[in-house]
């Protein structure tokens, strides 16, 4: 059992530690309360538990523990090394989701735990700190009885308000976290299935305003891939549930077909673009975004954008770092 924090003082020191016992791997969890959040006693009790939320920090350890340690954002934190460091109460509330939403439901920290991973959610995590964050989430799992496929990601919760880019309530206000919706990482994790789909732009609830996310989150898109070789396939009881293999790898072009190979590449220029049958349907202002140029498709794979001479995938940019004289490439 997970136990809380308990304080000792010892010649001016204090000495702060939570010791939890996993009976499935023999391995004893430290977690530590140094960076226990001031906010924890004003903190709800939560009245239920039922999702675990997996976040990226998207910055470095130091920093990323004091910001959530000042504001109460997270139950705990697992840092590069494999530390675990809890910030708030795991049956309080913390304020870790934001805006919010999953099958209908606002406001998801109050019915879920979130744990910050030091890190980035586009690039790998070393290897001891997924077994640290597999050992915690195993633990919690089995305290709150939460199936596989309701630990999440930040960005499967997350949503947008209507902006200048999506002009209706949207997912993809975020990509925090999309790591650990890929198959690979979930290997690692010992977790076996994951959401299908999203209820809520299924219902109409919300809109997609992140088409890569979207396939991220319930396609077979796998960065993380010959990352750390080759994860234990699933045991035959847990079969992978809403998770498509990668497609085989394609054979090698002979000098013969070199020209099939080049026509069917990846645009890099202009007269490729052109070649391809993309038009320009827009240029990106101070008025006029990409979305209201692209619609939902302004960051897919089948959307291009030009600046200086630059060929740059839709798949590649970002919303924030958006430039004035852009222009926007589809296919009629």
């Amino acid at each position: 059992m997970l136990l809380n924090g308990t304080r000792r003082t010892l010649s001016g020191m204090v000495l702060v530690l939570v010791v939890a016992l996993l009976p499935l791997t023999g391995r004893a969890i430290s977690v530590s309360t140094r960076f226990r959040s001031p906010r924890n006693p004003e903190r709800k009790v939560r009245r239920s538990t039922e999702l675990i939320v997996l976040h990226t920090t998207e910055a470095p350890a130091r920093s990323s523990l004091n910001k959530l340690s000042d504001r109460g954002e997270a139950h705990f934190c697992v840092t590069e090394i494999g530390s675990i460091y809890q910030i708030v109460d795991r049956d309080r509330e913390a304020f870790h989701a934001g805006r919010s939403m999953w099958q209908g439901r606002e406001d998801v920290d109050k019915f879920s735990i979130g744990i910050e991973c030091v890190g980035y959610h586009d690039k790998p995590m070393p290897q001891i700190q997924l077994l640290a964050i597999r050992d915690l989430v195993k633990e919690l799992k089995r305290m709150y009885r939460i199936p596989d496929e309701r630990v999440l990601c930040h960005s499967h919760v997350a949503y947008g308000s209507p902006n200048k880019w999506q002009r209706r309530r949207h997912r993809g206000r975020k990509r925090c976290g999309m790591l650990f919706a890929m198959p690979t990482v979930r290997r690692i994790l010992e977790l076996y299935a994951k959401p299908a789909f999203d209820a809520d732009t299924r219902a109409g609830r919300l809109a997609v305003g992140d088409d890569y996310l979207r396939r991220v989150l319930y396609g077979g898109v796998d960065t993380m891939i010959g990352k750390y070789g080759n994860p234990a396939p699933a045991p035959a009881e847990h079969p992978v549930i809403a998770a498509r293999a990668p497609p085989p790898p394609k054979p090698k072009p002979s000098a013969a077909d070199g020209k099939k190979t080049a026509s069917s590449a990846t645009p890099v220029t202009i007269a490729q673009l052109q070649a391809k049958g993309f038009t320009v349907r827009g240029t990106v202002t101070k008025t006029v975004t990409a979305s209201r140029i692209a619609g939902a498709r302004w960051n897919s794979a089948d959307t291009y954008y030009t600046i200086r001479g630059k060929v740059i995938p839709g798949t590649a940019v970002d919303a924030a770092h958006m430039e004035t004289g852009m222009r926007v490439w589809m296919k009629k």
